[in-house]
């Protein structure tokens, strides 16, 4: 029973960190050359139950079945729920107030998610470990397999990671697993293989809501939605600067992989612009309440190298010119932003903190001359957009708006 390995698999955690910094741990050595496949599946589905528990302490507060946006789910929303009509006869389980809601997945996720140290240490030192976690089969009675469980915990936890810092320590500590698995090359390989995919229940409490999507995709896409995800949900004053920086890692490595196999990936691309520029003007808005936090400048260089692929190597992996259009229209629509930024954020510049191992050229180029480069591109387009405008006006009776492609 997958239930029983809770105890021994967090007591191998808490043995393999014990004093892991002052000595050679015998159990740390031990995971490095474990190579027992049944004992590593056992502990694969062990985990896997755990998060599967775990998630569904956050849909039992507020279920999220992805539905779409309906007149029942709008009036719920909005807090007259009492008006939406009602789908069944079979009397329900009263949900619970927002300021109720709000204490309880402050208090989420449960104890059992300490589990998730384990997963780290297991995924960090044994490669073994690492594939066959990726590649596990789905479980044919949960419809899920354990890494699934393990992407939907991690989504469930990120949406919410704001509301306290037990939430953004877990969230943190899932994405270093997950950037873990996109350093290895032949791992990267399979999260990115249309043969190697699972279906993976996101978290979808709070608008703006993921795009639901019908087809099976690759892990990749989850991924980026999950990123997405969490960049967008937890725009607060008191930004967590680490868990942006382990966030936009992920993108990071994602694309950086895309560029260097040349490969043209079919994903909701628009809403990754939409995303990046939204942390452009937040990051823009709020300088001075960010601003004197230690690790910013680590968050405006990767930033600034995620920024600065997608526009100069877009056209590698994007799948038609159209999505390639829409991002540097975005950009120039929001161009206004980035001379504002390159003043508030300059003087932190220092040499890149991206990962060293990276596969993006501009990582190793210096945040000046990538924001510079943004801001070139910017007033290029916009020139050219003027132009069309005085031709407009010229032969035409006034003014017309472009399209994007245009």
């Amino acid at each position: 029973d997958p239930h029983h390995g809770f105890k021994p698999i967090l007591l191998l955690g808490l043995l393999a960190n014990y004093n892991k910094f002052e000595f050679r741990n015998p159990y740390r050595l031990r995971f490095e050359d474990f190579v027992n496949d049944a004992a590593i599946q056992k502990i694969i589905l062990g985990l896997g139950s755990v998060c599967s528990r775990s998630r569904d302490h956050y849909v039992a507060i507020q279920e999220d079945i992805e539905e779409g946006w309906t007149l029942s789910n709008t009036l719920k929303y909005i807090g007259l729920g009492v008006l939406a009509p009602s789908r069944s006869s079979t009397p329900t389980r009263n949900a619970p107030s927002i300021d109720d809601s709000k204490d309880l997945f402050s208090s989420l996720p449960e104890t059992d998610a300490c589990i998730l140290l384990s997963a780290y240490d297991f995924t960090n030192a044994n490669k073994l470990f690492a594939n066959t976690f990726i590649t596990h089969p789905v479980d044919p009675n949960k419809k899920e397999s354990p890494f699934s469980t393990f992407l939907s915990l991690t989504s469930y936890i990120l949406h919410h990671a704001y509301r306290s810092p037990r939430s953004t320590l877990y969230g943190h500590i899932n994405l270093i697993t997950l950037r873990i698995l996109l350093e290895d090359q032949s791992l990267c390989t399979k999260i990115f293989s249309p043969e190697v995919f699972n279906s993976v229940r996101l978290c979808r409490q709070r608008p703006p809501f993921l795009p639901i999507t019908s087809t099976s995709r690759p892990l990749a896409a989850t991924l980026f939605d999950i990123a997405i995800d969490t960049v967008t949900h937890n725009l607060r004053r008191r930004l967590s600067v680490p868990l942006y920086i382990a966030t936009l890692n992920i993108i990071h490595r994602l694309l950086s992989y895309l560029l260097m196999t040349r490969t043209r990936f079919p994903y909701h691309w628009p809403l990754l612009w939409q995303t990046l520029l939204s942390l452009l003007r937040f990051l823009t808005t709020y300088a001075d309440s960010i601003k004197h936090d230690p690790d910013l400048p680590a968050l405006i260089d990767t930033f600034l190298a995620i920024l600065s692929l997608a526009v100069c190597s877009g056209d590698v992996f994007l799948p038609d010119t159209n999505v390639y259009d829409d991002l540097f229209y975005k950009l120039v629509e929001n161009g206004h932003l980035l001379p504002r930024f390159k003043s508030a954020f300059s003087h932190l510049s220092r040499a890149s903190t991206v990962a060293p191992a990276t596969m993006d050229p501009h990582a190793s180029t210096s945040p000046t001359v990538l924001i510079d480069t943004l801001i070139g591109i910017s007033d290029h387009f916009t020139s050219l957009l003027e132009e069309e405008k005085g031709k407009s006006s010229t032969f035409g009776s006034g003014t017309r708006n472009l399209s994007p492609r245009e």
